[in-house]
């Protein structure tokens, strides 16, 4: 409540002053966040070109520089040796991904909404959240083989647990005085769950999401590492092996581009359900 009226405060704060500053300042205020941000990124690549490749004072072998990083990425999608990478961990996150959704989505909500059924699955769900995946990927390879299906599987392992949780928390702490008054109309229990239980998980699942992401990019890593023959984890692998820093940072690049694309869908969609939320006003 009071983060809530401190932004909204300062988001009245930041009207009056667009109000009163001049049109060079006005740009500068609307667009603030845009404006450090970019500087921040500028200054960081222009330090590490000039430590990295200018003054080199680190050894290249263990530090490239922004600039031979863009070569050595163009130079792997011009010549096609990058694709068959891409299409193959794309296809693991994909599915991994997906198949921890469709499971973890409505299993979580099941939970979050039977007791008896969380009484039965909560001690091994927490146990397996608390367990590293790391530990269970021999278990997958042996169950599920080296090829796809095993990194599809780790993917899922990984990413499930934080979706699945975040669903049946977000049931379970759905505001109490709503469900009395929803039952006191005589609502039924399809209604209280689909106009009431369901816009008050809906944040949750999407926290759930973020979290999933990074899960399944780190599943995606960990499953070429062990037992892959490519994939862009693989071809990290490969790359730091033969001390070859520059295709590292193309492939640490991807992950990171994947994982800002799949935010930026995860926001705007959270944008959609933005009218679900409880809207707390500004005290008066």
């Amino acid at each position: 409540m009071a983060d809530q009226n401190m932004a909204a405060q300062e988001e009245v704060l930041l009207d009056v002053r667009v109000a009163e500053a001049s049109n060079l300042y006005k740009f500068y205020l609307n667009q603030e966040k845009k404006i450090l941000g970019t500087s921040a990124v500028i200054i960081f690549l222009t330090a590490w070109e000039l430590v990295g490749n200018t003054l080199q004072l680190i050894n290249p072998m263990f530090m490239s520089a922004p600039s031979l990083v863009w070569k050595a990425g163009v130079q792997l999608f011009a010549s096609g040796e990058i694709w068959n990478d891409l299409r193959v961990s794309g296809i693991e996150f994909g599915w991994g991904f997906f198949l921890s959704v469709i499971v973890g989505v409505p299993f979580g909500i099941g939970c979050g909404w039977y007791k008896k059924m969380a009484y039965i699955f909560d001690p091994f769900i927490n146990a397996m959240n608390a367990t590293p995946r790391v530990a269970l990927l021999p278990l997958v390879i042996i169950w599920l083989g080296i090829g796809i299906l095993s990194k599809v599987g780790i993917i899922f392992l990984g990413a499930v647990f934080p979706i699945l949780i975040n669903a049946r928390d977000g049931v379970k702490t759905t505001p109490y005085n709503l469900l009395i008054a929803a039952r006191s109309f005589g609502a039924s229990e399809w209604m209280i769950f689909k106009s009431v239980v369901l816009p008050s998980t809906v944040p949750f699942i999407l926290t759930g999401l973020r979290l999933g992401v990074g899960r399944a990019l780190i599943g995606v890593m960990v499953g070429e590492l062990y037992a892959a023959t490519a994939g862009i984890g693989f071809m990290i692998t490969v790359a730091g092996a033969t001390f070859q820093t520059d295709k590292v940072f193309v492939g640490i690049l991807v992950f990171a581009a994947t994982g800002m694309i799949c935010m930026e869908i995860i926001s705007r969609l959270e944008a959609r359900f933005d009218k679900w939320r409880v809207k707390v006003g500004a005290a008066a």
